[in-house]
């Protein structure tokens, strides 16, 4: 058993509670824009902090 957290665990967006794994599986179905993402989620519609990582994460995580 892994003790040690996964990344995929970390919360992103601490204003909507929105973590990696979520914003992953959803690009995965196919959301591959900021906006697509806000809409699901929630996620940098708050303070804006967590924008440049969601963008991130879409950049390593949509398919070519």
């Amino acid at each position: 058993m892994n003790n040690n957290p996964s990344q995929k665990q970390d919360v992103i967006c601490t204003c909507s509670g929105t973590t990696k794994a979520q914003i992953q599986n959803l690009i995965a179905k196919g959301m591959n824009t900021f906006e697509e993402i806000a809409e699901q989620t929630g996620a940098g519609t708050g303070c804006g902090s967590c924008d440049y990582l969601i963008d991130e994460l879409i950049a390593e995580e949509k398919p070519i």
